[in-house]
């Protein structure tokens, strides 16, 4: 089998295995990454899951590419089921050059075989001669590693590295799985004929292999952030869980709050007492928020909010992908007050908007998100590390004397912001409208001027927005349009289709709009916007922001990313 060709210049391999949750798909995608990565391998997986703790059918697919591979794909080269039923799940996108390493007698009558390229290989009979039928999957990824020549040092280093916090016989069993799934790789380079010419980047060896989730998560770090409270909800919680991992190490607070309600009220306390706090949460979640955010605009409280997006209503699809709460974060909370939208779209992007955002809501006093999503959260690649020059972190709270005015009025709408302890003032803060001092009051000319003052703030946010990305020409006739997890889709599926008059113009912050959006549109004699939504809600925002109405949708709702090809064969039909 000869790996193909997934653009005019870059070679890849495109596998997915599937499983039972429970069944350690998680443990090959982890194991096979990351010695990958070790023998000079550009690497990208990223995962769709059922929800529930055992059973159903998950699949990860990881891509191995000369060059740098950072999006999803359908098409499969390589399909490795390890349960029956599996196969059916995959279907769709098994082709005729799709081979089957499977273990015939655990999958049993699933395959064709008038359609389907099937090779019987003995996982589970081979983890059942070690001592578990449970290892199927170490020898699985063994035999992967094989047929692309990775040395068997390499993975057996760690494999034990890896499982160095189990038991001596597990560790054993494990490295035994190893050997014999190499042994039948080697068999089936021998005797399949199977040759995957996919040659190694030196320079892998220097970078760093990350998640979003993880991103996100150093990315708060590096923004200052010593608080973090909030309640788990898939996909947000993978920051919540590193950020406590690494509590000690940073000087962090962590604390699991008892509901998403207690969570932000928290987190505007620590903000209130000087701290730099976030929360990290999901649509649902989110939703019982609205009311501290709300609470937030009314105080002027920073508040960074990271909204990992999944498909509603209700629970929804709670393990899938969705970019349909940018609406909820939007006109979430009652009453007017500005707020800050980002929405990164790649693991750097990941890092250092999270850490802009704890910048921001310091400096403008206002709720900033950080808005991802179940498929960049659980994404993952070979990337350089961050570069750690570039990041500062600027303290907007003064020293405060006794005639203090927490809300003085200013012209940019920006207060002196004090905290308890640091000067002679009195900080009071108050959820009922209030005078200059934060004592409430109900003088309504004052409460105009109030509010008057909380929007001023909108004009400075908007100079200051994070500029989109051109990835393309500036000569161009159709503008794509896309925002957050698309990025890297979009951007390859644009160089597959190779136009030099198609360009892609990515938003990363897409509230308040940078001031340059409607000079990129009016350029366009076409324009098109791909979303993960069903309504267009960036879209919409457009619309609202700058009068022009993109017509051309490429819409995606299923619960799970675009994959490449599939958009850019819906791009091309909108180009003829």
């Amino acid at each position: 089998m000869s790996a193909r060709l997934s653009s005019g210049e870059t070679r890849d391999v495109s596998i997915v295995l599937c499983g039972q949750a429970g069944q350690g798909i998680q443990t090959v995608e982890h194991l096979l990454t990351r010695i990958f990565k070790l023998a000079g391998y550009n690497v990208f997986a990223t995962k769709e899951y059922m929800s529930r703790v055992r059973g159903g059918v998950n699949s990860t697919g990881i891509r191995i590419g000369t060059e740098p591979v950072r999006a999803s794909v359908g098409r499969i080269d390589i399909l490795i089921p390890l349960n029956k039923g599996a196969l059916h799940r995959i279907e769709p996108r098994i082709s005729v050059q799709t081979l089957i390493l499977a273990d015939k007698e655990t999958i049993g009558d699933d395959f064709d075989e008038a359609r389907h390229r099937f090779i019987d290989v003995p996982f589970t009979g081979t983890a059942v001669e070690i001592g578990n039928k449970i290892y199927s999957n170490v020898v699985a990824a063994g035999a992967v590693a094989s047929l692309f020549g990775i040395e068997l040092e390499t993975a057996r280093a760690y494999v034990k590295r890896f499982f160095s916090s189990k038991a001596e016989e597990v560790v054993r069993q494990n490295v035994a799985a190893l050997k014999e799934g190499f042994r039948l790789g080697a068999a089936l380079t021998e005797s399949a004929k199977i040759q995957l010419d996919i040659a190694g980047d030196e320079t892998v060896s220097d970078q760093v292999l990350l998640r979003g989730a993880e991103a996100v998560g150093l990315g708060a770090i590096a923004g200052g952030c010593n608080f973090i409270a909030s309640y788990p909800m898939s996909p947000s919680t993978g920051v919540l869980t590193f950020l406590a991992q690494h509590a000690n190490d940073f000087g962090i607070v962590a604390e699991q709050a008892e509901d998403e309600i207690a969570a932000i009220n928290m987190g505007l306390g620590a903000w209130y007492a000087g701290a730099r706090a976030m929360v990290t949460t999901s649509g649902g979640g989110f939703a019982l928020m609205t009311e501290g955010l709300s609470l937030a605009g009314m105080l002027e409280s920073p508040m960074v909010i990271h909204l990992a997006q999944r498909p509603g209503p209700a629970t929804g699809l709670p393990t899938r992908t969705e970019q349909a709460d940018l609406e909820l974060a939007l006109y979430g909370g009652h009453g007017e007050f500005p707020r800050i939208l980002l929405a990164p779209g790649t693991i750097h992007e990941a890092f250092y908007l999270t850490q802009k955002a704890f910048d921001l809501a310091d400096r403008y006093q206002v709720p900033v998100f950080v808005l991802t999503d179940q498929y960049l959260m659980d994404s993952y690649y070979n990337t350089t590390a961050p570069d750690l020059s570039e990041v500062t972190n600027d303290r907007h709270i003064v020293w405060t004397e006794k005639e203090y005015q927490r809300y003085a009025f200013t012209e940019s709408g920006i207060s002196p912001r004090g905290m308890p302890g640091f000067g002679e003032g009195l900080i009071v803060v108050d959820s009922d409208e209030h005078d200059t001092q934060g004592h409430i009051t109900e003088d309504l000319r004052l409460r105009v001027r109030m509010v008057d003052k909380r929007l001023r703030k909108l004009e400075s946010l908007r100079g200051d927005a994070v500029a989109p990305e051109l990835v393309g020409g500036e000569d161009y006739r159709t503008l794509v349009v896309c925002w957050g997890s698309t990025y890297h889709i979009a951007a390859e599926a644009m160089r597959n289709l190779g136009r030099d008059d198609v360009t892609l113009l990515h938003f990363k912050q897409v509230y308040p709009l940078p001031d340059t959006t409607v000079g990129y549109l009016k350029k366009a004699e076409k324009t098109i916007i791909v979303e993960n939504n069903a309504t267009s809600q960036f879209g919409k925002l457009i619309t609202l922001q700058t009068g022009i109405e993109i017509e051309n949708k490429i819409l995606k709702y299923d619960g799970l990313s675009f994959y490449v090809e599939e958009l850019a064969e819906k791009l091309n039909l909108l180009l003829k």
